[in-house]
């Protein structure tokens, strides 16, 4: 049974199992499931049993159940809802998130895994039209699915949220209740991962790209004041905001995948110009970044289902690559292992060593933590290049001159899991 607006208790643990990876017959068939309610836009029928938005809401908590049941009742299903009114729901809607949740031992820290189930056509108001959605964003709710029935198998430390949202065409509504509860309910989000448009790999203009996905992330805090912008910037710490370390993150685990994609770390927060549900949790501070094809093709993105001038136009499953959306969610489902099985990330780490051939490093104590470890690489280097595992919460680099190089910590569990790494700064009063 589904309970409203409700944090789930803890369930006993589930032995680890084999590590199962993606399958791309599964994928597709979650794909064409979802494609089978005709629209899924977020102003259709929420009470219709067959098509519409409200009929594909019902089906993914029923298959996030049915994987819940599978583990012993690791699962619990929950809906939080909420009426939002502007310019593309004018008259007001109901917007619907379902999220699965996979409790974990620390309650309160959680790592979200989402995509948005609502669809459209080219007028972004209607609401009756077929509109497919296969890759835009079938393949996210079909990646989170596929997630769930992964890790369910696994005993995590953070709870991991399984998130289908609504309202992200009519504008980011979906993302924007799920930020906003995440900060009423306290949690502590140690990642939000977004997918959104992650199944196709031939672009626009014809181009194959199958070696890649783009991972987009913010450097410079949407949230940090402009004082604190200022300071960030002092410190050189430009590329090393939460979201970039897990951009990072993503990108190092990605790397531990034989034969899996080539992560493209955007330094911006999306796509030229546009954003995604992941934005909300950014305005609200939380680290989160948006996974995307490494070619878009907008013919068949938000159109119409038509020809015209000897092109098909459409979002359909037909357009879609299956083996390589079961890459990207190998890559989502490493990443979320790593970041809920680790402890939570330093709130704060500091650096001294003005004046010095050595370079202090001090940072509070994170619950949970096994131990640490203390990155440094020389400040004209993006990725961390130098480590030193430490049991204290704090450390002196001998020889690492501070002027030179830049510094964070990440915690580690007592089986290696690592944090996301936390950037060192100048202590201020």
């Amino acid at each position: 049974m589904r309970h409203y607006l409700a944090l789930p208790l803890l369930f006993a643990a589930v032995p680890a199992a084999a590590q199962d990876q993606p399958s791309p017959t599964r994928l597709k068939a979650d794909v064409e499931k979802l494609v089978s309610f005709g629209t899924r836009h977020t102003l259709s029928s929420p009470t219709d049993p067959r098509r519409g938005i409200g009929a594909a809401r019902r089906w993914f908590a029923s298959e996030m159940e049915r994987i819940g049941k599978g583990c012993g009742g690791c699962i619990q299903v929950a809906n939080v809802a909420r009426t939002f009114t502007g310019p593309r729901a004018p008259n007001g809607v109901e917007i619907v998130d379902v999220l699965g949740f996979q409790a974990g031992s620390d309650p309160k820290r959680v790592v979200i895994v989402m995509g948005h189930i609502d669809s459209r056509v080219t007028d972004v108001m209607n609401a009756t039209a077929d509109a497919p959605g296969a890759n835009d964003d079938a393949s996210g709710v079909a990646l989170v699915l596929e997630a769930a029935r992964i890790l369910s198998k696994e005993k995590l430390n953070a709870t991991v949220i399984y998130a289908a949202l609504s309202g992200e065409e009519q504008g980011l509504y979906g993302g924007t209740l799920l930020a906003e509860t995440a900060k009423e309910r306290g949690w502590t989000v140690s990642g939000v991962l977004n997918n959104d448009i992650v199944g196709n790999t031939v672009g626009q203009d014809g181009r194959r790209v199958a070696d890649r996905v783009r991972v987009f992330s913010e450097g410079i805090r949407q949230v940090e004041p402009l004082d604190a912008q200022m300071a960030r910037g002092a410190d050189g710490g430009e590329d090393d905001g939460p979201s970039r370390a897990l951009a990072k993150a993503v990108d190092s685990a990605a790397k531990t995948i034989p034969g899996g994609l080539d992560v493209f770390v955007v330094r911006r927060f999306d796509r030229f110009g546009r954003g995604g549900d992941h934005t909300p949790f950014l305005k609200l501070g939380y680290p989160a970044v948006r996974f995307s094809v490494g070619a878009e093709n907008y013919d068949q993105q938000h159109q119409d289902l038509r020809s015209e001038g000897g092109k098909v136009y459409g979002d359909t499953v037909d357009k879609m690559d299956f083996p390589y959306l079961a890459k990207v969610t190998a890559i989502n489902v490493a990443t979320i292992r790593q970041l809920a099985k680790a402890p939570a990330a330093p709130d704060s780490v500091t650096i001294g060593g003005a004046l010095a051939t050595d370079t202090s490093v001090k940072w509070p104590a994170v619950a949970g933590a096994a131990g640490y470890r203390v990155h440094w690489r020389r400040a004209d280097a993006q990725d961390w290049t130098d480590h030193l595992d430490v049991k204290t919460n704090e450390a002196v680099l001998k020889g690492v001159i501070v002027d030179d190089s830049f510094v964070g910590v990440s915690s580690l569990s007592a089986d290696g899991a690592e944090s996301l790494v936390t950037f060192g700064g100048r202590e201020r009063k």
